[in-house]
């Protein structure tokens, strides 16, 4: 259990499915049911992606052939909500791919970790981080802990694989309003001690993810100058495995 989302005992959800899936968990505020996806939702989730975010560029999203293979390589990384109350409508999906990552080395696009490429979704099952690759929520949905149920589920997955935390390229609307006069890791600074609020990062700030530095050409979005920002969360539980070497105090060692 958590604060914002409820990760049922077997005996409870026991009979719970949506479409034929089981659901892994219920939400708490926004009373959506949670399953893993699958590839035959592939074109329902295309759509539900383009739905909520109408102004992207379809190329820095998922197409359908991309969500099938998705659902196929790392489904239990991945979920969909639904509105058990509205005969099962399709609301909200949060995906992920498990990957190396070098935080010494931060700079990256979206393209760098999800290939276009129809057999490989980019997941690799050896990978150290969960790699949060989009969140959608349908626009008349938002507000109702959607956001933050999702990324529980997230940070659930990383508990259950051992994996070290999360990490992401987080979009920051609210940096259009200050691009002519500020950096955007100005900006990043600003948002972190609370000077400014950003719709986007204020709430991964809020839910325990670091935030920086400004990541150039992330996405195609002109109004923030196709930046984003890098946000990452430290799995507190996360155990090194036997003979493990930190890739980063390697690099350290190195250019020392």
């Amino acid at each position: 259990m958590s604060e914002t989302l409820i990760v049922e005992s077997e005996s409870e959800l026991a009979g719970k499915s949506v479409d034929g899936e089981p659901v892994v968990a219920v939400g708490a505020r926004s009373g959506l049911w949670y399953t893993h996806i699958v590839p035959r939702w592939a074109d329902d989730l295309e759509a539900l992606e383009l739905a909520s975010y109408p102004t992207a560029d379809p190329d820095d999203l998922y197409d359908s052939t991309g969500l099938r293979i998705l659902a196929t390589d790392f489904p239990q990384g991945c979920f969909a909500g639904f509105d058990r109350s509205d005969e099962n409508n399709l609301v909200a999906m949060g995906l992920g791919i498990r990957t190396f990552f070098d935080l010494g080395e931060p700079q990256h696009t979206i393209d760098d970790i999800v290939p276009h490429d129809p057999e490989d979704s980019g997941d690799d099952p050896d990978g150290h981080w969960y790699y949060g690759t989009g969140i959608s929520v349908r626009p008349e949905y938002r507000r109702r802990g959607i956001g933050r149920e999702l990324y529980q589920l997230r940070k659930s997955v990383c508990r259950q694989l051992n994996l070290r935390g999360i990490v992401a390229g987080g979009v920051m609307p609210g940096y259009a309003e200050h691009r002519d006069t500020m950096s955007p890791d100005d900006y990043i600074r600003a948002v972190v001690a609370g000077e400014l609020y950003d719709p986007t990062l204020t709430f991964q700030k809020d839910n325990g993810f670091v935030l920086g530095p400004a990541l150039a050409g992330y996405i195609t979005d002109p109004a923030v100058n196709d930046y984003a920002s890098l946000i990452v969360w430290h799995n507190p539980g996360w155990n090194p495995p036997p003979g493990w070497v930190d890739p980063e105090e390697e690099t350290d060692k190195e250019t020392g």
